[in-house]
């Protein structure tokens, strides 16, 4: 069995900082529901596009969210998840906006109009790494620099 070894809260942003794609945890009348979304991070929040009629814009407005994003290798059995968990809201205002497009626009790969930019203020930032020895942000097949 491979150690499992909490990360630093600066590691935790880092990967999360890095990262192209993820899943978001939201709860509707229906149940529990995981969505998964590309997303960037501007500031202090994750940002995420999606359409004002889906799940996510839907239930995912004013309510606490989960983010994850992860990475694994399955080959050398070692692996890390970062979550993230915060209250979302809706960007409105056009400033942020612009800072939205102007640092780091989130860029849906699912076709149709995606137009509610939903911020994810993160309260807290948690994370594991399977197996010691290795830097995963070193290792990232992908990763996001700005």
């Amino acid at each position: 069995m491979l150690d499992v070894i909490d990360l630093s809260p600066d590691q935790c942003e880092q990967l999360l900082r890095a990262g192209v794609a993820g899943r978001v945890a939201l709860s509707s009348p229906d149940g529990p529901h995981i969505v998964p979304v590309n997303f960037s991070v501007v500031g202090d929040a994750i940002i995420i596009r999606t359409s004002p009629y889906s799940v996510l814009g839907t239930y995912g407005r004013d309510t606490v969210l989960a983010f994850e994003v992860d990475q694994f290798d399955h080959d050398r059995w070692r692996g890390w998840s970062v979550v993230a968990r915060g209250r979302a809201d809706v960007v409105t205002d056009p400033m942020d906006l612009d800072r939205i497009r102007a640092t780091w626009e989130p860029r849906p790969w699912a076709a149709g109009s995606r137009n509610l930019y939903l911020r994810l203020r993160w309260t807290s930032l948690s994370g594991r790494q399977v197996g010691a020895d290795w830097d995963p942000l070193a290792t990232l097949p992908v990763r996001r620099a700005v």
